[in-house]
């Protein structure tokens, strides 16, 4: 395992349209570890995730961000993701045209900077979509057009498979999952961090259901703009048996005077 966290967020701000969203978020995740981050509508985590990839409506207004030692908010989107940073999207854009395959193909060829011949994406294609139980026919598919919400979901886990990222972003996965889906995507996401046991994992979520699926190593309360309380796995059924509201209740900043 390398020396050095995978990711380091020291006092993090983020504003997005002028808007305090962040206000003061400090987090480390190491090689191998998995992070829940969970919290309220509104406060903040997917603000995270797209300020980390470094999406251009969320505007970093103070803090720090090291990736792998490196200065994380000095890159471009496409520069962290070769890196090794992974976002898996919560509303996966539909791309009509695209298929599947071409896609999977140009982003592998993106993040290695050189070419992957046909026969080598063919071979390691197979081989990830039997990791993750995947019908050879979905690749054929325009991207995620007619796609159901388990399907989109699967196809994130698919590029995951195939990037094999430094630390995978997860926002919002289980959104939209019925019981079977869920149960069949984070199979796919254990599959693929048991593959790559030095991913760093950040899942997102409200709800507990995803984190009976995937255990995490730390669990994170994001409320306001800030984590206001870290724990274990038993920090999540804790919150799942008290709701937000009492995070709320606890937490609540004074209104300014």
């Amino acid at each position: 395992m390398s020396e050095l966290p995978f990711l380091q967020i020291r006092d993090l701000h983020v504003s997005v349209a002028d808007k305090p969203i962040l206000k003061g978020v400090n987090l480390t995740i190491n090689a191998g570890e998995k992070h829940a981050l969970m919290g309220p509508n509104g406060s903040g985590k997917s603000t995270l995730s797209y300020a980390l990839m470094g999406h251009p409506n969320y505007k970093i207004t103070s803090g720090e961000v090291l990736f792998e030692g490196q200065n994380l908010l000095e890159m471009g989107p496409d520069e962290r993701a070769r890196k090794g940073l992974f976002l898996a999207f919560q509303y996966p854009m539909v791309i009509p045209g695209v298929k599947v395959f071409q896609f999977l193909r140009t982003m592998l060829k993106a993040r290695r900077g050189a070419d992957v011949s046909v026969k080598e994406f063919r071979a390691l294609l197979k081989e990830k979509m039997a990791m993750l139980e995947m019908k050879e026919e979905f690749v054929r598919r325009y991207l995620n057009e007619g796609f159901s919400g388990g399907e989109k979901k699967r196809h994130e886990i698919l590029q995951m498979a195939l990037l094999e990222p430094s630390l995978a972003l997860l926002d919002e996965t289980d959104s939209g999952l019925d019981i079977d889906a869920l149960r069949i995507v984070c199979a796919g996401i254990n599959a693929v961090a048991a593959k790559n046991p030095n991913m760093g994992v950040l899942i997102i979520t409200h709800y507990q259901r995803m984190l009976n699926y995937i255990t995490p190593d730390f669990v994170h309360i994001l409320f306001e703009g800030r984590i206001v309380k870290s724990g274990g796995k038993e920090l999540a059924l804790e919150l799942e048996a008290q709701g937000y509201e009492a995070i709320e209740n606890e937490f609540r900043q004074p209104a300014q005077v």
